[in-house]
């Protein structure tokens, strides 16, 4: 039902672990996400420890849902002095293809414990359903 279209992700990551950049808005982090059915929809979950709620845009185009969000720095200023920064800052971005079978319209998101959870009902059109069979109650012979 889901489709990755980050093939680069662990590269990126590696990277980004070993030369401690941040992402950019025309560069940024992947973020990790886990998706499974529960059901009649789909739950995506992005890991966003720190992140402002504020901070984090959600859009559907077509069947391509983009999350983005920035972590800024909790602490800057001159009398800030830095001895380690290890949690990543800057924009993270994710994008996900939603397949056919999905009903972008009803995306519901919730953002708790650094989780954002998204709710994907499954479209009415790929619920299984039973199919009555019609039949006119007599008989007809056949014969060979």
């Amino acid at each position: 039902m889901l489709l990755r279209t980050d093939p680069f992700r662990e590269l990126d990551r590696l990277t980004q672990q070993f030369l401690g950049s941040t992402g950019t808005w025309s560069r940024p982090t992947p973020m990790p996400l886990d998706a499974y059915r529960a059901g009649d929809e789909y739950v995506i979950c992005f890991d966003l420890p720190g992140v402002d709620p504020e901070a984090i845009d959600i859009d559907v185009e077509r069947n391509m849902l983009t999350v983005k969000a920035e972590r800024r720095p909790r602490h800057q200023g001159d009398d800030v002095q830095w001895e380690l920064s290890e949690r990543p800052l800057g924009v993270f971005s994710r994008q996900v293809m939603l397949s056919d079978t999905l009903d972008p319209e009803g995306i519901t998101a919730d953002y708790e414990e650094g989780v954002l959870t998204l709710r994907i009902p499954v479209a009415e059109k790929a619920k299984p359903r039973k199919v009555a069979v019609a039949h006119s109650g007599t008989r007809k012979e056949i014969r060979a």
